[in-house]
């Protein structure tokens, strides 16, 4: 598997429970505890899961006091939607252009 940021962006998102971690630190920082409340998995599960994610970039984990709060980084999200954006700009472009060539058929302009 190639270890380039986007790859280890999109694999790290691949998983759900990643994805809702995500989802719970776009709210704010919070602790491996606290993020492991919702869900029926082991501290240690979730602690694999983090390692994923910071591994990605996608969540840095800093220190107060004893704690270590986890906390979202979005500049790898930012790099994955461009590359997503980038492409969908390219396959609306070419729908467009498909749409404007079966109108010209469909009024008898095609050449």
């Amino acid at each position: 598997m190639p270890d380039d940021q986007l790859s280890r962006t999109f694999a790290a998102l691949a998983d759900p429970t990643r994805r809702a971690i995500l989802a719970r630190l776009a709210e704010g920082e919070a602790t491996v505890n606290e993020l492991a409340e919702p869900f029926d998995i082991s501290l240690q599960a979730v602690s694999k899961h983090l390692k994923v994610l910071e591994r990605a970039g996608l969540i840095s984990r800093g220190r107060d006091a004893q704690w270590r709060p986890c906390r979202m980084e979005t500049a790898p999200l930012d790099s994955a939607a461009e590359w997503i954006v980038r492409y969908r700009d390219r396959w609306t472009d070419r729908f467009d252009r498909l749409e404007q060539e079966i109108r010209k058929i469909q009024r008898g302009e095609h050449e």
